[in-house]
């Protein structure tokens, strides 16, 4: 897999109203539709809540692409990073009430918050480069799976994605496998293991810049 750097994109994103009447008129269903993106889904509810929380993260933006730039940095400004707190079961509800997870729980949070404020919001798994600048501590959620979420922004801008656990929109060090509504639809590993007395199991990712 190649990525290659890219940089901040410029707004041409509508505001939140207007961003609703352009999906009323967006016709297509294909599966990368923002229609699919703005209900409920397996892992993510709109909690009342967490909508709250969302309008009022947003409430001063002037585009959807500020809307949820200012609901990452909220979410990243509130929220703690702690790998001990939650599991793969864990609901958005629960994480946001907690006020701390991981990478997937601030995932869900944000997406269930931008749903719940009418914006299409999904899913994003892959990895994310290890390497910091000197001086630079590692971001959150480098050596595993990392997850982030991906927001339309409107026909002219079409998906930007964020990442909330590191406060920045997702640039050339993020790596993308897959996305989908939720963790639910893209799930890194599925299957069942069956052996004889106990196991553990470790895995890890290091991703390395070619020059």
């Amino acid at each position: 897999m190649q990525v290659e750097d890219v940089h901040p994109p410029a707004d041409l994103s509508p505001t939140v109203e207007r961003l609703r009447q352009e999906v009323t008129r967006f016709w297509s269903v294909e599966p990368d539709s923002p229609h699919h993106f703005l209900a409920e889904s397996g892992s993510v509810q709109l909690v009342p809540a967490i909508t709250a929380y969302a309008k009022g993260a947003m409430a001063a933006a002037p585009s959807v692409l500020a809307a949820a730039n200012d609901l990452c940095m909220a979410i990243h400004r509130d929220f703690a990073y702690d790998p001990k707190a939650t599991d793969v079961l864990t609901t958005p509800a629960e994480a946001f009430a907690l006020r701390k997870g991981v990478c997937r729980d601030f995932a869900h949070v944000m997406i269930a918050g931008l749903r719940g404020a009418g914006i299409p919001a999904g899913y994003v798994s892959g990895f994310l480069r290890t390497n910091p600048p000197p001086g630079k501590a590692r971001l959150e959620g480098s050596d595993a799976m990392h997850a982030r979420v991906r927001v339309w922004c409107g026909q002219h801008m079409g998906w930007v994605e964020f990442d909330p656990t590191n406060a920045m929109v997702a640039g050339g060090d993020h790596i993308s496998i897959g996305h989908g509504r939720d963790y639910a639809d893209i799930s890194p590993i599925v299957g069942v293991l069956k052996t004889h007395g106990s196991h553990e199991t470790t895995q890890s990712v290091d991703v390395i810049r070619v020059e």
